[in-house]
């Protein structure tokens, strides 16, 4: 059996920018990672990633995927702190983690700049975002140097999650009223709330 009719690239023979675009466009969609940190010198940090990901959770992990290339703020906080937060991007907050994606003078926070609430959290040194409907602090475990990345993961300490998201028995979180944004090629997103369907899972 042959696959007819697609574009088969050779990964070894296409350049980084044409891989980028192909991964992003096809893993779809995935979630955001606002990553809050804070320098060895206590300036604030908050950017967003889409190389992000829940990967257990019990305790919950997250894994990151910031570029050794270019501007890498929150890879070095995280590389000298060992701390960091996820905070959850809903239709509310997209605006501002969209903001807080553009380069900014070293020294400046985000939360300044796009004019967000800065909270302190419990465990770690790291700061919230006051106005996402979640928030996880996080220790940072281990990192791995994967490419022209440094895979970053961590353990959440602390979670905390707006009560009009948790229903009645105390630990489930009403899907329909997250409404997390999801992050598609270029600058396409998606409402996650507006397409959900359910499957009954197999016995």
């Amino acid at each position: 059996m042959t696959l007819e009719g697609k574009n088969i690239y050779d990964v070894a023979q296409i350049d980084a920018k044409t891989s980028y675009k192909i991964t992003t466009a096809l893993i779809v969609p995935r979630p955001i990672g606002w990553i809050g940190t804070r320098s060895a010198d206590g300036v604030t940090n908050l950017a967003p990633y889409s190389f992000f990901n829940a990967v257990a959770a019990s305790p919950p992990t997250f894994v990151i995927g910031p570029s050794n290339t270019g501007r890498r703020d929150t890879l070095d906080n995280i590389l000298a702190t060992k701390e960091f937060t996820v905070n959850v991007v809903s239709e509310r907050t997209v605006e501002a983690m969209n903001r807080s994606a553009g380069s900014f003078p070293a020294g400046e926070s985000e939360f300044e700049i796009c004019d967000l609430q800065e909270v302190a959290a419990e465990t770690v040194d790291a700061p919230l975002v006051g106005e996402a409907i979640a928030n996880f602090e996080c220790r940072c475990i281990q990192t791995v140097d994967l490419g022209d990345n440094t895979l970053v993961i961590g353990e959440a300490t602390r979670i905390h999650v707006a009560s009009r998201l948790i229903d009645d028995e105390g630990h489930n979180v009403i899907q329909e009223d997250v409404n997390a944004i999801g992050r598609h090629a270029g600058g396409l997103y998606s409402r996650t709330a507006t397409t959900l369907f359910s499957l009954d899972r197999p016995d």
